[in-house]
């Protein structure tokens, strides 16, 4: 029972924090390519054809998920690549920044994978920021990820964490890890999260 239940908050997170996160960001591209309609023809078609691409994407990400494989990406070439396809889906100018990250247990690389995904739609969703850094880097037996924004900022003290961040800390705390939310109104937000684990 405890297996299957942990199972079930697996998937439960993997949908939220994968399959969910692509589709919340096709639906804001789909607003944007709506208030375009009709006034540049050819942008209009660039952006289609990216909507298609990302769906295409989607598909395959719930088939994978489906099957019980986290992305095959992450598994064949590790945190790097798989977060840098990533980045070029995003509505919101991404940069990844990888130092001395090797490969890690599946369990820690998917933990950071789906915390970063999730830290960078929140930056599409809440921070009207027009770029984002994501920082890896491996700290002696720590591997350590940051997601930095340049968007508005708030005030934590005043804001308690949503489902996503809870989502986060308990993915991150399950292996022993931990997640910090750094911000302050007008300064944007950078989101910290450390795991124990060696490559």
């Amino acid at each position: 029972m405890t297996a299957q239940d942990g199972e079930r908050r697996r998937i439960e997170r993997n949908i939220h924090d994968g399959a969910q996160q692509q589709l919340v960001a096709l639906a804001v591209q789909t607003r944007l390519a709506e208030a375009l309609a009709g006034t540049d023809p050819e942008r209009e078609r660039e952006m289609l054809r990216g909507l298609q691409q990302g769906i295409q994407d989607a598909l395959e990400d719930l088939r994978d998920l489906a099957r019980g494989i986290y992305p095959p990406l992450l598994a064949d070439r590790g945190l790097a690549a798989a977060l840098e396809a990533q980045a070029r889906r995003s509505t919101v100018s991404v940069a990844i920044v990888a130092e001395g990250v090797d490969r890690y247990h599946q369990e820690a690389e998917a933990a950071v994978y789906f915390c970063v995904l999730e830290a960078l739609q929140n930056v599409a969703k809440y921070a009207e920021a027009s770029r984002a850094i994501v920082r890896l880097t491996a700290l002696g037996d720590e591997l350590r990820f940051e997601v930095e924004d340049d968007g508005r900022g708030f005030d934590p003290t005043a804001t308690g964490y949503g489902t996503g961040v809870q989502g986060m800390v308990d993915r991150l705390a399950a292996l022993g890890g931990e997640l910090r939310v750094l911000s302050e109104p007008g300064s944007g937000t950078t989101v910290i999260g450390t795991l124990p684990g060696r490559p």
